[in-house]
């Protein structure tokens, strides 16, 4: 349906329990389950995914072509792709995507920017703030 290209494999693992304290750059697939301080960045030159299960935590900036949220994330996100906040995504900060997929519970405390083009759109910065909130009932 939105862009059934073949995603890299997940081929490092920062598993529960784990903290990582600096910035972490990867390419092809990343899986964070451990908590993190400092930016990921997935290698622009290279596809990239990044998964960040429910008991992730990250305290920075994340950049990747397709990132999978479930987890928490304190700092801005830049999927260069597709976004994906599964139902427990927590996000505080403002979020740039091409693709979005939000699932019911997924909150974002933060800006939605659409990508036009790989670039933020013109008026990105004239539109009101819209603040969204889910029934988590």
């Amino acid at each position: 349906m939105f862009n059934r290209k073949k995603q890299p494999a997940i081929k490092s693992l920062v598993a529960e329990g784990s903290q990582i304290d600096g910035h972490f750059t990867f390419s092809d697939g990343l899986r964070l389950d451990g908590s993190l301080t400092g930016n990921v960045t997935g290698l622009a030159d290279r596809p990239s995914i990044l998964v960040i299960s429910e008991s992730a935590v990250v305290t920075g900036a994340v950049q990747a072509d397709h990132i999978i949220i479930n987890g928490r994330v304190d700092g801005p996100v830049h999927a260069r792709v597709m976004l994906e906040l599964q139902p427990k995504a927590r996000i505080t900060g403002d979020v740039s995507y091409k693709l979005l997929e939000m699932h019911q519970g997924a909150t974002v405390a933060g800006r939605l920017c659409p990508l036009v083009g790989g670039q933020l759109g013109q008026d990105a910065e004239e539109k009101p703030t819209l603040k969204l909130a889910a029934n988590n009932q």
